[in-house]
């Protein structure tokens, strides 16, 4: 499986623990809450769920709004499918939330694990917070190292692009800078407060109101697409 494939399959079904959904409402939350998954088509979804359903993870159930039921007869067209988490589909997502390996702050993986921050544990958000930072890091003391052996050679414009970058990994570094001083702050808190150990904290307040997994600011558009 591609880390793609990956990504989307860890996304569709942290939105499902959310709520059932049919495929066009799984599509618009792919592409309004998690931008990375904005260029996207239901050529690429609807072979995820044929995965997810095989795995066990899925099961079908026939759409049973008052649309639906109604859409169905006068259209000719069957009502939509909804997508459901089964036990194991919930139990393999919770093991995908807890890895905080590299694959989980890597480029292509660490906007989607970040959307999801909201149902992850804080020793968990933590870990792959603090493994981000320590890659860009990383990369950042790359970057100035090959531009100061370069400098000379290039011409302002390659040397302004060369900056830009460097200054946008800056600018990651110091918010993950601050989304980690706000979860230690968040569970020395909790720690006082109580007098024990730090609480898992699963809310948006843990990372100083950030929204939660799965919030659309933008208002529904009409569905007029079925499965």
């Amino acid at each position: 499986m591609s880390r793609r494939s990956g990504i989307l399959e860890f996304a569709v079904l942290g939105l499902l623990r959310e709520s059932p959904m049919h495929g066009y409402e799984l599509r618009k939350r792919l592409n309004t809450s998690l931008g990375v998954f904005r260029a996207f088509s239901y050529g690429t979804l609807y072979p995820c769920l044929k995965t997810l359903l095989a795995n066990g993870w899925l099961i079908e159930e026939p759409g049973n709004t008052s649309e639906d039921a109604l859409a169905a007869p006068l259209t000719g067209r069957r009502a939509k499918i909804v997508y459901r988490l089964t036990a194991e589909g919930k139990e393999h997502f919770e093991q995908l939330l807890s890895q905080t390996g590299p694959d989980a702050y890597e480029d292509e993986t660490f906007a989607a694990r970040f959307a999801f921050f909201g149902q992850t544990s804080r020793d968990v958000r933590m870990r792959v917070l603090e493994g981000r930072r320590s890659r860009l890091e990383e990369r950042l003391e790359k970057m100035r190292a090959s531009l100061a052996r370069t400098r000379e050679r290039l011409d302002d414009y390659t040397l302004e692009l060369q900056r830009h970058g460097m200054e946008s990994v800056e600018r990651e570094v110091r918010w993950l800078n601050e989304l980690i001083e706000s979860e230690r702050a968040g569970r020395d808190l909790k720690g006082s407060a109580t007098g024990g150990p730090a609480q898992q904290d699963t809310t948006s307040g843990a990372t100083g109101g950030l929204p939660r997994a799965g919030d659309d600011p933008r208002p529904d558009t009409p569905d007029d697409t079925a499965t």
